[in-house]
């Protein structure tokens, strides 16, 4: 029997609340934290194969938006190592990168038993 994901699941609410919180003060990335938050609940509450794969298809699909948005904002940015970490690209690509391992995953044979 597998354990339940406390540390996925308390995560995941917390960036639910984050998400249900932006989206009620009218600011339109509070999707972000919502979506990645709902299937890092469904990552915990059920640890198989098809939620590793819905998570990593999130963060790939959260992260081309956070890509596409984090160019659009290159020329108003500094190039210095605050607004490097701070600015979408960043996280965007940090996040496609975190979706593919997770999609790999998502086939390996550890899972596939």
């Amino acid at each position: 029997m597998k354990t339940f994901g406390t540390i996925g699941m308390t995560l995941g609410i917390a960036l639910v609340i984050l998400g249900i919180y932006n989206l009620a003060t009218k600011q339109f990335y509070g999707a972000i934290p919502l979506i990645i938050g709902c299937s890092l609940i469904l990552l915990a509450m059920f640890p198989n194969r098809i939620s590793i794969l819905i998570f990593g298809h999130a963060c790939i699909i959260i992260g081309c938006f956070l890509t596409t948005w984090g160019i659009y904002l290159l020329p108003y940015s500094e190039p210095t190592i605050t607004n490097i970490f701070s600015r979408p690209l960043f996280w965007g690509i940090f996040s496609i990168m975190g979706g593919i391992c997770a999609n790999y995953h998502g086939f390996c044979r550890c899972i596939k038993k």
